[in-house]
């Protein structure tokens, strides 16, 4: 499936992303910056952050209360469409899916 990550200063990064792979997991594979994963996707931190544009929220599932929490904690500002990278899995059904990577 195809992924597009957008950065704070207009450039996009698109990657093909292995189905059942985490969000977090492709943007550190495709080196899109300010996505890191230093807990390894084990929701033990929040610095891969990102914005999921609108047309892709509800594909995209709700966020659960663990993830709430560390949201609460990120670094950029937190908005409705906030989601940790690593909570979100390549599927089929997310072909497409563009994320919005937020100034650090």
């Amino acid at each position: 499936m195809k992924v597009t990550w957008r950065l704070a200063d207009g450039r996009e990064i698109t990657g093909e992303v292995a189905n059942g792979l985490n969000m977090m997991e492709a943007a550190v594979a495709n080196n899109v910056p300010h996505v890191i994963g230093e807990c390894g996707g084990n929701l033990s931190c929040a610095p891969c952050h990102v914005y999921v544009d609108e047309a892709w929220r509800e594909k995209t599932g709700e966020v659960g209360d663990f993830e709430d929490d560390m949201l609460d904690v990120a670094e950029a500002e937190r908005l409705p469409q906030s989601r940790l990278s690593c909570q979100i899995t390549a599927s089929p059904e997310l072909d497409g899916l563009v994320l919005i990577v937020p100034e650090p």
